[in-house]
């Protein structure tokens, strides 16, 4: 009987050793786990401003698709005027180099 009590009085110690190392344990726990909420939370408020700025950019997209819209419209508009000073230009340059011509011929043949 008494190597009983001797047994169970060594095992209550062993018990109060693995409970006090336990708690131990547990307080850096829950230090671990204050922190990692904080982190939550500002995870949360990050994804927050996140959520804002696509909504923006949503926002956004239309009137930049309108402005791209119009700028094609205004090379649309620069490509046909382009091409008319194309269509003017050209006669001017054949009498042009019809003229270069006619004075080199007499260039030539005053020579």
């Amino acid at each position: 009987m008494a190597q009983a009590a001797l047994n169970a009085d060594v095992t209550v110690d062993q018990l109060d050793t693995i409970l006090t190392q336990m708690s131990g344990a547990l307080t850096d726990l829950n230090k671990t786990m204050s922190g990692m909420n904080g982190t939550l939370e500002y995870f949360e408020e990050t994804l927050g401003v996140f959520n804002s700025t696509l909504t923006r950019i949503d926002e956004l997209a239309p009137r930049l698709n309108a402005v791209v819209e119009r700028m094609e419209g205004i090379v649309d508009r620069i490509e046909r005027i382009v091409g008319v000073g194309e269509a003017v230009i050209a006669p001017l340059a054949a009498t042009e180099s019809a003229v270069r011509g006619a004075i080199n011929a007499v260039r030539r043949a005053g020579r």
